[in-house]
């Protein structure tokens, strides 16, 4: 998509009004923190990629496999590949 839009005085600075599609696309709303990439050709808008959230998971996976035994994950009861599943 290709916006024709102009540069506005803004104070001291110039400013580039973020409207319609512009804006509703990328899903940028006021206060949104954005990456802006300047280049000889002009400027890339991006929004700002918060990590995932680290979720706190109430045992740790050493707490889970702690008296864990072959008998306990019943080993006996895993299935046997063939040898064409196997890849011979």
């Amino acid at each position: 998509m290709k916006v024709e839009t102009e540069i506005k005085k803004w104070g001291n600075s110039l400013a580039l009004r973020v409207t319609g599609l512009m804006a509703e696309l990328p899903g940028l709303k006021e206060g949104a923190k954005v990456v802006v990439d300047v280049s000889a050709d002009g400027f890339v808008v991006k929004p700002v990629l918060r990590p995932a959230k680290k979720i706190e998971l109430p045992y740790s996976e050493r707490e889970l496999l702690e008296d864990l035994t072959p008998s306990k994950a019943h080993v006996d009861a895993l299935a046997t590949p063939t040898d064409f599943e196997m890849g011979d």
